[in-house]
């Protein structure tokens, strides 16, 4: 009988979840209750607050390389630790907040903490999980934070019921304990060999002659953001991931208002897409630990994610009851095409590295991601709820094209790998 609980069996990967569902636990405590407490508690304005965050949301991408590639260079275990004792410094400092000035002073730093904090968890999911395991174990923390997330917004609503400023502080509070407590456990991992080590080790098997596995050769030295064969194949694994905004804002403004659903119906299809979540990441995460069969699970994703978007279309010309029904299964089908998107990008990210610098392209990666879902926010807005049914024939024909590029582009990038650098030393060309 398979497992039910998402959380792994002992050892390393089980306490990097644990770290996992406590961070993501203080993560939903916020996002359910991080406005309401800036705009009713602070005092400023709705348009302030998605200014601020706006702003702090693309100035934090510029930390993602740097602290990645810190991460290929010191133990990524203590250096996410480090990261989370000042997001949880931060974190304390909402309390401070009382003017515009002052909000920026500090959600500026704190999403530069977190985007970095992506990259240096990426190498230490890549660090604990090792090339076979690696998009297994990043399965595995997706579904933990979904359930992590889901029991801190479930949290924040005692927060928002109450609605006094006792109840915000302590919904401050439990979130920078959350980094706290995240980072103590962390620390109860062994340490972690940087990736220079890592690198050795994977110089001394292509010295021996193996040749199956991870693409680990080091010859990629002009950094991730002058890789352009890597940059192709995040960007298109960038674009699909936007599948995250269209789910979180575009679908709920949709159901609303073109579909007619009651907005209770928003809370149960998000509520669908993180229990299958939680269920099906491991499964849907399997074939996915390189590079080729990678771009063909990212291919499927993108060719599945475009085969909902006609069933979110046709609920605008539905009666209530059957629309609601049929915004159920399309957003189990898009549940299906996000985590083998997943699971692909995570798989295509890793292997595409070179074995010294897994950090510095995990934020290269992330870079791309976090600017896809930025713009996308209003670009799909404008797309879809401007553009109704048609709009959604039209994301889901961009869906499918980056799904289909992905695995000639990946194959380039492959060839570029296997190129004259992965011979080892003294063999002639």
């Amino acid at each position: 009988m398979g497992r039910v609980s998402p959380l792994p069996p002992p050892g390393p990967l089980r306490t990097l979840a644990y770290a996992t569902l406590v961070n993501t636990v203080g993560a939903g405590l916020w996002l359910a209750g991080g406005a309401l407490y800036l705009t009713r508690d602070v005092g400023l304005s709705a348009t302030s607050v998605g200014a601020g965050l706006t702003v702090a949301g693309l100035v934090g991408l510029s930390a993602s390389v740097p602290l990645g590639a810190l991460a290929d260079r010191w133990d990524p275990r203590t250096l996410r630790a480090v990261l989370q004792v000042g997001q949880a410094v931060a974190a304390l400092a909402y309390l401070l907040v009382g003017s515009f000035p002052a909000f920026l002073a500090v959600t500026v730093p704190e999403a530069l903490l977190a985007a970095g904090n992506l990259a240096v968890r990426a190498a230490l999911v890549a660090a604990v999980g090792g090339p076979d395991g690696r998009v297994h174990a990043f399965a595995t923390l997706r579904a933990v934070a979904n359930l992590g997330i889901t029991v801190g917004t479930a949290l924040a609503g005692i927060a928002l019921a109450v609605d006094t400023h006792r109840a915000y502080q302590v919904l401050v509070v439990g979130n920078a304990a959350s980094y706290l407590l995240s980072a103590a456990l962390l620390l109860r991992l062994p340490p972690q060999p940087v990736a220079a080590a890592r690198e050795a080790g994977a110089g001394r098997a292509a010295a021996s002659g193996a040749t199956d596995g991870p693409l680990t050769t080091t010859g990629t030295r002009r950094g991730p953001l002058r890789d352009g064969r890597f940059l192709a194949v995040s960007g298109v694994s960038a674009v699909l991931s936007t599948h995250v905004t269209v789910l979180v804002l575009v679908v709920p403004l949709w159901t609303v208002d073109r579909a007619g659903a009651p907005p209770p119906v928003v809370s149960a299809v998000l509520l669908a897409n993180t229990v299958l979540t939680v269920l099906l990441a491991v499964r849907l995460s399997r074939g996915a630990d390189r590079a080729a069969p990678a771009a063909r699970k990212l291919r499927r994703a993108g060719l599945v994610l475009a085969a909902a978007t006609p069933s979110y279309a046709a609920t605008a010309a539905l009666p209530v009851l059957p629309a609601v029904v049929l915004l159920l299964v399309a957003t189990a089908v898009w549940t299906v095409g996000d985590l083998w998107h997943s699971a692909a990008g995570a798989g295509l990210a890793y292997d595409l590295a070179p074995s010294g610098a897994i950090g510095a392209y995990q934020g290269a990666d992330g870079l791309l991601a976090g600017l896809a879902q930025a713009l996308g926010r209003g670009l799909l807005t404008l797309l879809v709820l401007g553009g109704g049914p048609v709009g959604w024939l039209v994301l889901g024909g961009i869906f499918a094209a980056a799904g289909l590029a992905a695995p000639a582009l990946a194959g380039r990038a492959i060839a570029n790998r296997r190129g004259p650098e992965t011979r080892p030393a003294g063999v002639p060309g």
